[in-house]
């Protein structure tokens, strides 16, 4: 079994296209810009496979969605696409993370149950405010679009995005601390269900 990929690698991967969306959209302009982001994304993609022999879902779904939005943005030379694209994916994340919760499936344990250990009630305490988060991250997108120019949504996406999510990690797990499970404590057969 592989090394789990290093948490600063990680993100590089995770926040690298982006970086090239910035920096292209400043320079040329927003149809460059996700054309490059389209080729980081399939980049970043490729090297988290070829380290880790699998990809992970919320990168592969949000990468496809690059590749399907910027392609419209290009072919119909209409960037209204590539700015509804992060509406759109974290809406859609949303939609299942309430919609599993509203099933009796937190379902971030399935994503995250190899790194965290945690009672059932953490991992829907944890999955609901991930929820509510990507509806703020949709409604946001929307007020950014539709209100500023595509220079600051571009900044925006990388400046303001990134982190308030890395904030939002931070608070969500101290949030849940009490449901963390240590190596020490047994799992009872609920809290080991994925």
């Amino acid at each position: 079994m592989k090394k789990p990929l290093n948490p600063v690698l990680k993100l590089l991967l995770e926040i690298g296209p982006l970086g090239v969306f910035f920096v292209v959209n400043a320079r040329v302009d927003i149809f460059w810009a996700t054309g490059a982001f389209m080729a980081a994304v399939v980049l970043a993609l490729s090297i988290n496979f070829a380290l880790e022999r699998r990809l992970p879902i919320m990168p592969l779904v949000s990468g496809f969605f690059v590749l399907v939005f910027g392609a419209l943005t290009l072919i119909l030379n209409d960037e209204l696409f590539i700015k509804l694209k992060p509406t759109i994916v974290n809406g859609l994340f949303a939609v299942i993370l309430f919609g599993g919760l509203m099933a009796g499936r937190p379902l971030l344990q399935p994503l995250l149950g190899s790194m965290l250990q945690m009672a059932p009630a953490g991992w829907r305490r944890l999955t609901f405010a991930w929820a509510c988060f990507f509806v703020v991250l949709a409604v946001l997108n929307e007020i950014v679009w539709r209100n500023f120019s595509t220079e600051f949504w571009a900044g925006f996406k990388l400046f303001g995005i990134m982190p308030l999510t890395l904030v939002f990690s931070g608070a969500a797990l101290f949030a849940v601390r009490r449901h963390i499970l240590s190596a020490e404590e047994p799992r009872t057969e609920e809290a080991s269900v994925q």
